[in-house]
């Protein structure tokens, strides 16, 4: 399956996918991290991850799950990710979030997106699709980089190879517009967390790096 709009988003990180995992990153790096630390319940469930990149979350979630369907808009971060070699129980594709999915309704435990909602304009039709394929009480964990960061000018960039940084396309998104698209898709919170570099304190003008949400589908609620 290849559905992936040619966008300058792809682009920009299949010009990035060769330095991605190299690069310092503390905003991937504490991704990472809060993932690891979610508490997730992976046992032998179904998870659909949504901006897989170059499978750093991957690894650790196709050890956990029984299958993993990884998806990315990147094919140059998909090849990253496919040399990985994480089993038969990990499958990749390339494919754009914002499109309807190539999964069935109500066929997953578990989605998460990692960093990847700043580059999508709309929010809702994420939050739909999140929303179809989890099966009642399923669960969407999302994180991305924090509201308050990007108000401060930080978005996704990296230095290319003559020095000059490329910024990838951004979009603001504010906790209450995270909130209000997963209410509309029929989800509610359960847990939401803003986790910060060590040594902020008041008065500092530092801001939370990430936020983390976790969403779930109600009990009896059906996908259609």
């Amino acid at each position: 399956m290849n559905q992936s709009a040619d966008t300058p988003v792809r682009h920009a990180y299949d010009a990035w996918a060769g330095q991605y995992d190299s690069d310092s990153n503390k905003t991937r790096d504490l991704d990472a991290t809060c993932l690891v630390e979610a508490g997730l319940d992976l046992a032998g469930k179904r998870v659909v991850e949504f901006g897989a990149g170059t499978g750093k979350n991957t690894v650790w979630l196709g050890q956990q799950a029984d299958h993993v369907l990884a998806m990315d808009i990147s094919p140059g971060m998909l090849d990253r990710a496919r040399d990985r070699n994480l089993g038969s129980h990990v499958t990749f594709i390339e494919h754009d979030v914002t499109r309807p999915w190539p999964v069935a309704s109500g066929s997953v435990d578990l989605v998460v997106g990692n960093l990847v909602l700043e580059h999508v304009a709309s929010l809702a039709p994420v939050f739909e699709e999140a929303a179809r394929v989890l099966r009642p009480a399923g669960v969407l964990y999302l994180a991305e980089l924090h509201p308050f960061r990007q108000l401060q000018g930080s978005q996704a960039r990296f230095e290319q190879a003559d020095g000059t940084l490329r910024h990838v396309d951004a979009w603001y998104h504010g906790v209450s517009d995270y909130c209000s698209a997963a209410r509309a898709a029929g989800l509610h919170l359960r847990d939401l967390r803003e986790p910060a570099d060590a040594g902020i304190t008041v008065g500092s003008g530092a801001a939370p790096r990430l936020l983390v949400m976790q969403f779930a589908k109600a009990a009896g609620r059906q996908s259609v």
